[in-house]
């Protein structure tokens, strides 16, 4: 058998093994997964506590009509060091807008099954600011950033809704930005819209800081993202991305991934939906105590990134209908 007879049986071996792996994980897919995201909240999640009144209220549902302008979701996982930057600023800045009286938020802390003291410190300022404007969502398991952001929006009341990371890497200001995006592209809350902050403008500088290593699995997520999922957006990770009320009850009610690759999915839908998408340039640092492992989170994510084009592919995951109820 000569070299090149040698390369083509393994090459067709290989081909045989791929493609008899894919018939397998088809067949699995179609078996194990459901269409439609069944939305599980318990009881206790279903109201917040107001600590002035000492009494707990229920929460709206995205399915209400809106009643203030802004909502804010900061998703929270044992944040109780780096909550509190992020809330003077968030705060700060939201007070200083709403003394136009045409302008009113609320800012949701969901506490992703936290166990130190992140709820306490969220309750603080929700007393210090009434639980008009701050509630908190605490939730009793962890089911990562993206089930607590999704969690969060459903439970909002405003016309725009933002998530913002709780670690304050991104600056509170650079909202006005997002806003002024957003208004140039749908005329309001019942258009659909979304505005993605972004960091792409500062790669170069992230290359210059970062080993060889990061900087690699960091071209090869983007590389992973740009095959499988999302090829309009540079930047799909940065936690700064403002939705009209639309947009954001389509996409949550759809959403699947409930980890770290739930951005790349809520895009990955956007685009199969035609909801128009816009970038903006914001400012953005990268702050100590970050819950995602270099290694572990990207392998994590390359994982959800193939599942997520592949269960739609095939049909596993299907867009919600809505005529239909697929929550509990």
């Amino acid at each position: 058998m000569t070299l090149i007879q040698l390369a083509q049986v393994v090459l067709a071996t290989g081909v045989s093994v791929v493609a008899g792996c894919l018939i397998v994980l088809y067949v699995v897919q179609k078996a194990i997964t459901k269409p439609f995201p069944v939305i599980k909240r318990r009881k206790e999640e279903q109201h917040f506590l107001d600590p002035i009144a000492i009494k707990n209220v229920d929460f709206p549902t995205i399915e209400n009509a809106p009643s203030v302008d802004l909502s804010v979701i900061v998703p929270a996982y044992n944040e109780e060091q780096r909550l509190p930057s992020m809330m003077e600023e968030c705060l700060n800045f939201l007070e200083e807008k709403s003394k136009d009286a045409s302008f009113t938020y609320e800012v949701i802390v969901v506490s992703d099954g936290s166990s130190d003291g992140t709820v306490s410190l969220a309750l603080k300022y929700s007393k210090r600011f009434t639980a008009n404007k701050l509630r908190v969502l605490e939730l009793i398991d962890n089911r990562g950033k993206g089930g607590a952001v999704r969690l969060g929006m459903l439970s909002a009341r405003g016309r725009y809704l933002l998530f913002a990371d709780a670690d304050g890497a991104t600056k509170f200001s650079d909202y006005a930005k997002l806003e002024q995006s957003i208004r140039s592209v749908a005329t309001d809350w019942q258009s659909d819209a979304i505005v993605v902050g972004s960091r792409a403008h500062l790669e170069k500088e992230a290359i210059a800081t970062r080993s060889f290593f990061r900087t690699f699995l960091m071209h090869g997520f983007h590389f992973l993202v740009w095959l499988f999922a999302v090829r309009s957006i540079r930047d799909t990770q940065c936690g700064f991305k403002l939705l009209t009320r639309s947009a954001a009850h389509k996409l949550f009610k759809n959403l699947h991934v409930e980890r770290w690759a739930f951005d790349v999915e809520l895009l990955y839908m956007a685009e199969r939906l035609k909801i128009p998408i816009s970038e903006v340039s914001v400012n953005w640092k990268e702050i100590e105590g970050s819950k995602l492992t270099p290694v572990w989170s990207w392998l994590q994510m390359g994982v959800d990134l193939f599942l997520i084009w592949f269960r739609y592919t095939i049909g596993a995951w299907q867009l919600y209908d809505e005529n239909k109820e697929h929550t509990s």
